[in-house]
């Protein structure tokens, strides 16, 4: 696969090492000349151009391209690189990294943009996944739709511990996904049972959120059977 980032700092150069890893072409697009680092992430191909230049990005074949990443520290940038990726050079897939929670609502198909990551969002999602217990907690939000990936952890007072998947009714449009136990990965099974601890991932429509939240909030008075 050929991939395009625009901005070589930190945020740039860690991703285009894991694609190399992984065996994909990188070309990586920066402007200032005294970040272009070829030592830094042996493999790829440097560009030193703007990356929200037409003629820069032809001149970087970007057409060429499977995936682009707009991976600069500044939101302005990743937009118009975004969208000109996907509006003049037909770029099937393209990924836009939010700087500021802000702007976040901005990174979407008029944009150009398929796939936003939010880094501070991601952040808190992950502060809050490590502390809380019990409570459901938003992991990610899929692009060009209303799901989201949730997490919820159960405390060992839970009224699920010790049930059955196929005894527990969900709410409508949610789907569990996996189990993580002993930080072990295990499907749905429904003959597995919970088991205190266990970290369950949900696929959430956004209508049913409040609802999944709920379940679990009055864990401590309901039965999930009821």
């Amino acid at each position: 696969m050929r991939v395009a980032i625009a901005g070589a700092g930190n945020v740039g150069r860690s991703i285009a090492r894991e694609l190399i890893a992984n065996g994909h072409h990188v070309i990586l697009i920066e402007r200032d000349p005294r970040a272009i680092k070829p030592d830094s992430v042996p493999g790829a191909e440097w560009v030193q151009a703007d990356a929200c230049e037409l003629q820069s990005l032809e001149d970087a074949n970007l057409e060429q391209c499977d995936v682009a990443i707009a991976a600069t520290g500044d939101d302005k940038a990743n937009l118009v690189h975004s969208l000109l990726a996907k509006t003049e050079f037909g770029v099937p897939r393209t990924v836009g990294r939010v700087n500021h929670p802000g702007n976040e609502w901005m990174f979407d198909a008029a944009w150009g943009v398929d796939v936003s990551v939010s880094t501070p969002r991601l952040m808190s999602a992950l502060v809050e996944e490590a502390v809380s217990t019990g409570d459901l907690v938003r992991l990610l939000t899929f692009n060009k739709s209303d799901t989201h990936l949730s997490e919820v952890t159960l405390p060992g007072d839970s009224t699920f511990v010790g049930r059955r998947l196929r005894d527990v009714e969900l709410p409508a449009d949610v789907v569990l996904v996996a189990l993580i136990r002993d930080s072990i990965p295990l499907p749905p099974e429904r003959d597995r049972a919970f088991e205190a601890g266990d970290e369950l991932l949900f696929l959430v429509n956004q209508d049913s959120e409040a609802d999944l939240a709920a379940m679990f909030a009055s864990d401590d008075t309901v039965d999930p059977q009821d």
